[in-house]
C-alpha cells in the first residue's frame, strides 16, 4: 500500500558531499516520523536521522554536524544531506517511514536501499 523510493546515492570521494531523497507514494493517512538507516557489510542497521512532524530531529553521534535531514510534507519525501563524507559512511541507506493508514491502522515501510561509497 505504500512505497519508500530512495535516490542519490553512489560513489564520492572523501571530504565530498552527497543528498538523499526518499519518496512516499501510495494510498495512506499520515506520515509520522521519517528517517535514514543505513547497514555496512556485517555490522547491523543503525539510525543514521529522523524528523517527526514538528520538525524535532535526531542524529546518530557518528553523524551529528555533517549531515542534515530535512522533510518536505508537500512532496512526501525527506532528504538527508551529508558532507564531510568519510569512509566509514559507506553503507547502503534506507528510508524509513512510520505510516497511518486509512482507518487508523500503522504500518512501518521501508525502502529498498541506496548505495553509498565513500572511497578514493
Amino acid at each position: 500500500q505504500v512505497q519508500l523510493v530512495e535516490s542519490g546515492g553512489g560513489l564520492v570521494q572523501p571530504g565530498g558531499s552527497l543528498r538523499l531523497s526518499c519518496v512516499a507514494s501510495g494510498s495512506f493517512s499520515s506520515i509520522n516520523v521519517m528517517g535514514w538507516f543505513r547497514q555496512a557489510p556485517g555490522k547491523q542497521r543503525e539510525l543514521v536521522a529522523r524528523i517527526t512532524n514538528d520538525g524535532s530531529t535526531n542524529y546518530a553521534d557518528s553523524v551529528k554536524g555533517r549531515f542534515t535531514i530535512s522533510r518536505d510534507h508537500a512532496e512526501n519525501t525527506v532528504y538527508l544531506q551529508m558532507n564531510t563524507l568519510k569512509p566509514e559512511d559507506t553503507a547502503v541507506y534506507f528510508c524509513n517511514a512510520h505510516i497511518t493508514l486509512y482507518g487508523s491502522a500503522r504500518y512501518d515501510s521501508w525502502g529498498q536501499g541506496t548505495q553509498v561509497t565513500v572511497s578514493s
